[in-house]
């Protein structure tokens, strides 16, 4: 096996995986998962699709993350690892996909509309 790059997005965050058999260390930008991703709850995310194919130490990740806010960025990597499972096995997808860990999330930040104050506050009327 060489090595394996997915996509993974969510909102305006990107994802680049590049997943080789090794001991199981993930690096995120150049530091480790638990310096990047200090919580735990964004650590389970990004660990979530290895330990539900039972390759949390299988495997060494390499990501490459861009772009939108912590938790985005986190379910963007989630992505792109759960993509890379996939390829790594065909019967990982029937493990991941139930789970959602394959479908791209769609919802964007809704834009800002001229005359309102932002999305969809208005600013307020007044009668006299």
């Amino acid at each position: 096996m060489g090595v394996i790059h997915k996509i993974g997005r969510r909102k305006t965050a990107v994802a680049r995986v590049y997943v080789s058999e090794g001991t199981g260390a993930i690096t995120v930008n150049k530091k480790e998962l638990a310096t990047y991703f200090p919580t735990a709850t964004l650590q389970y995310k990004v660990l979530q699709p290895m330990s539900m194919t039972e390759n949390a130490g299988n495997f060494d990740v390499k990501v490459n993350v861009y772009g939108g806010g912590i938790t985005g960025q986190a379910e963007a990597v989630r992505m792109a690892i759960a993509r890379a499972m996939c390829e790594v096995n065909a019967e990982n997808r029937g493990i991941l996909k139930p789970e959602g860990l394959l479908t791209r999330d769609p919802r964007m930040v809704e834009r800002k509309k001229f005359g309102q104050k932002k999305a969809r506050k208005r600013f307020q009327f007044s009668k006299r």
